[in-house]
């Protein structure tokens, strides 16, 4: 019997729809659930098959060769709410500047947009453990990411930043978070399939998600299916394309990312025999 296909997959609300009722749609697939940064690391240790992972790990991921499954990438094209900078200084001033320990992409997108919009490279960069709130950390600013960054309160803050609104405003693009990404050699079997499935199906029932996740998360209904259905894409288009290219560039300049990666996309096994 073939091993069953390892996935990673996260518990934030915005992964929500990409994951509904996967386990009816694919039942011999083997879930885990982590969070962004861990699940990179499974997959580069070879522990998962496809993850979803922050997309800056892609890029670094790429000389495993690392496949991206097309089509599907949580992204944003304005602002999105739970990728937040926190500064109590003016931003042009940051000198010590504390990361969210739980999504890589976010901690690089705060390094460059800072970089790119304020001539900023902070001094000293440390991380804000999981579990540790924004308001206990001494830094000049902080980056919170995910269901706790709607939580933080703007008021001790001299200035809040949405770091998805503030990309787009830069470049003009949408910025892409995260991606599935398959570890090479990886047979997937008729699991893509079953992900179109489910990220349909989740969409078509985000009240339902809204309405079970919103209040464990302390946002009202509107503001979690707003959340879910306008303020985020699941979809990987050329726009999306586009942001993900920009993103590359200006990481690797910075040198958080290698220079000239590829973005380079899984075919089932059978087609890619084909050619």
């Amino acid at each position: 019997m073939a091993s069953p296909v390892r996935l990673g997959a996260v518990r934030y609300l915005n992964a929500k729809p990409l994951y509904y009722k996967l386990s009816e749609f694919a039942p011999d697939v083997a879930v885990s659930m982590e969070v962004p940064s861990r699940l990179a690391d499974q997959l580069a240790a070879g522990e998962l098959d496809v993850a979803l992972i922050p997309s800056v790990e892609y890029l670094r991921g790429a000389s495993r060769g690392y496949e991206i499954l097309p089509g599907f990438a949580i992204a944003a094209r304005g602002p999105v709410r739970s990728v937040k900078l926190f500064s109590r200084v003016p931003l042009g001033r940051i000198d010590r500047l504390a990361l969210d320990a739980g999504s890589r992409t976010s901690q690089a997108l705060a390094q460059v947009w800072l970089d790119a919009r304020h001539g900023v490279r902070p001094g000293v960069i440390e991380e804000l453990p999981l579990g540790v709130s924004a308001l206990e950390s001494t830094a000049d600013a902080v980056l919170v990411i995910g269901d706790r960054a709607m939580k933080v309160p703007d008021e001790p803050f001299h200035e809040v930043v949405d770091l998805a609104e503030a990309w787009r405003g830069l470049t003009g693009l949408p910025f892409v978070f995260a991606l599935w990404v398959v570890r090479a050699g990886a047979d997937l079997g008729d699991l893509p399939a079953a992900l179109e499935r489910s990220r349909a199906e989740g969409l078509a029932h985000a009240d339902e998600l809204a309405r079970i996740h919103g209040p464990r998360l302390g946002l009202d209904f509107r503001t979690c299916y707003d959340y879910l259905t306008r303020v985020l894409s699941y979809d990987l288009g050329e726009p999306e394309l586009a942001g993900l290219k920009r993103f590359a560039h200006m990481a690797a300049r910075l040198g958080l990312a290698p220079e000239g990666v590829n973005l380079v996309f899984h075919r089932p096994r059978d087609l890619a025999t084909r050619r």
